[in-house]
């Protein structure tokens, strides 16, 4: 068989497709062995490993399971997603691959519904919104909608994360999408709040200044129980994992749950919010 030699700098695929190469070689395989151990054909592997096919996030996830990575700073799946989605804000990428594997998630929203709670028509209405204003094309739309859409299946999981949801009273008061399409979301995190895994709290107006943070924020607890935190502004996410850096955010946020409506009159409030729409 004659071997394509790869130049690793000439694009994302080509990085990812050496990087394959060279970790099947590592363990002394061949193209047709790795692909029995990662439930793909022979061609398939070469495909991938000469950048001629795309890897998908399943076939990453794969490798990061043969390859003993899944755990790493480094996964293929980490590699995947910049590859996919290298428009997205600089760390996000990274914390999406921890997001998926995360044993229990705490979050804090202001302004409006987080994206793991987001209906398909609320997701869509604000990428559209961004399309309008010029700062996406049509195509990243298409893209961010269903980019959310991947995350939120990663989470319905045979052992789901717990989820700690705090959101700041905006989000449920600013309309999105029109009259339908907020009822609708409210209707969602309604549901959202019924679940045996998740706890749905609100951050009412009268915090005033014992609001801990003016910036969304999310923490990940692993399943080696270590946390990590991300942040984004408007131009860029960062993603921490320095534990001495985590840990007085993980403290932020339990005062942020003590000075925030409990989960009944926090539903007590959506429901309001809800009659008010329709």
């Amino acid at each position: 068989m004659n071997r394509k030699d790869l130049d690793p700098e000439s694009s994302p695929e080509a990085a990812f497709g050496a990087r394959i190469r060279s970790s099947r070689e590592n363990r002394g395989w061949k193209q047709e062995e790795l692909a029995k151990h990662m439930g793909y054909s022979g061609t398939h592997i070469s495909a991938v490993e000469t950048g001629r096919k795309m890897p998908t996030l399943r076939f990453s996830r794969s490798a990061d399971q043969v390859f003993g990575t899944g755990e790493t700073a480094d996964t293929f799946e980490r590699q995947y997603r910049e590859l996919r989605h290298g428009s997205l804000l600089e760390g996000f990428p990274q914390y999406v691959g921890y997001e998926g594997r995360a044993a229990e998630i705490r979050l804090y929203e202001i302004g409006i519904i987080h994206g793991l709670l987001q209906t398909p028509e609320y997701a869509r209405a604000l990428a559209d919104s961004a399309v309008r204003r010029g700062t996406i094309t049509p195509e990243q739309a298409e893209e961010r909608v269903s980019f959310l859409a991947e995350r939120q299946a990663a989470l319905v999981r045979p052992r789901p994360p717990t989820m700690l949801v705090v959101m700041d009273e905006s989000c449920i008061r600013r309309q999105v999408g029109g009259a339908k399409v907020m009822a609708a979301q409210l209707d969602r995190l309604l549901e959202f709040a019924e679940q045996p895994n998740t706890v749905l709290q609100i951050a009412s107006y009268d915090i005033g200044e014992r609001r801990p943070f003016n910036l969304p924020m999310t923490l990940l607890t692993l399943s080696d129980m270590s946390v990590v935190a991300y942040a984004e502004s408007q131009m860029r996410g960062h993603l921490e994992r320095d534990t001495t850096l985590v840990l007085p955010l993980l403290a932020a946020y339990h005062q942020l749950q003590a000075e925030s409506l409990s989960q009944a009159a926090s539903v007590a409030m959506i429901r309001e919010a809800r009659k008010g729409i329709l």
